[in-house]
């Protein structure tokens, strides 16, 4: 499978989106739990079907984008994908500061993406992106995409532990800068119940927690998928005056405030959201990270 994707990474990205677009109707109508669970999500949220139909062809995009995101040679950019970028300056002033900051990136459009353009854009000027990765549950994928980020420029890898919660917490002290996936169910314990989209989501703490302890400045970031071969715009957007700039504010206030800013930029773009994600599902125990 590694060899594959290697192979499927020197593929033309613009072919392999469109592949990815047939894949996701493909994958829409061969599967009625998929397509249940994806129409139930998304309806709930109050989309109607002219607006969430376009994630269908999306999610199937993003997975055909997989090969050259984690497979592509170590030498080969991500910049020359990225189309336009916006809301840069409130993020340089915030580095320039010394201030640091955390890039909430649900998973909307190509998460992938972004994390990897921001640190080949940064690193040169203000260090690494420090970011947290937990090993997939498949052996052959756990080291396709840790051999992927690891060797990509710009970026830092930590364990999902006490440990590297720690030295995340330092390269934000420092001013440093990290991108974190806020939208998955976390571990029993880690997380609280918070809105999202007018129903309780079990919500992460690791987060708000990191945002109010470290005075970091708080950026909602979505590297939108523009089409075949069109690139990706990425954009910024401060989420500041909520409980997640308060140390004071209780946590469910901040983790509240975090889903409203993610709600806010999925009806920008309903399009691109992945709808099947069981996001209202009850958390499973797991040994516990620090937060």
């Amino acid at each position: 499978m590694i060899t594959l994707f290697r192979l499927l990474a020197r593929v033309p990205l613009s072919l392999m989106q469109r592949l990815g677009t047939l894949l996701g109707w493909i994958v829409w109508w061969g599967s009625s739990g998929y397509r249940n669970r994806f129409k139930a999500n998304a309806q709930a949220a109050g989309f109607t079907p002219d607006q969430y139909r376009p994630a269908i062809a999306a999610a199937g995009a993003a997975l055909a984008e997989l090969p050259f995101m984690w497979g592509r040679p170590a030498g080969v950019s991500v910049l020359p994908h990225v189309a336009s970028w916006s809301g840069m300056e409130a993020v340089e002033a915030a580095l320039d500061e010394k201030k640091g900051a955390i890039f909430i990136t649900p998973h909307i459009g190509s998460w992938e993406l972004l994390g990897q353009a921001v640190a080949e854009r940064y690193a040169d000027k203000y260090g690494p992106m420090t970011a947290l990765y937990r090993p997939a549950r498949k052996a052959w994928m756990s080291e396709l995409v840790a051999s992927s980020r690891e060797n990509r420029h710009g970026l830092k890898m930590l364990p999902t532990n006490t440990s590297g919660v720690r030295g995340l917490m330092r390269a934000l002290k420092s001013g440093g800068y990290t991108g974190i996936l806020p939208d998955q169910v976390p571990p029993l314990g880690q997380g609280v119940w918070a809105p999202f989209f007018g129903r309780p989501a079990y919500t992460m703490t690791l987060l708000p927690r990191l945002a109010q302890q470290t005075g970091v400045r708080v950026f909602i970031a979505v590297g939108e998928r523009l089409g075949p071969g069109k690139g990706y715009a990425i954009r910024f957007e401060p989420l500041e005056g909520t409980a997640l700039s308060d140390p004071k504010a209780p946590i469910e206030e901040a983790a509240a405030a975090m889903n409203a800013g993610i709600e806010k930029l999925i009806r920008q773009l309903p399009g691109q959201y992945v709808w099947d994600y069981a996001r209202y599902k009850e958390p499973r125990a797991e040994m516990e990270v620090a937060q």
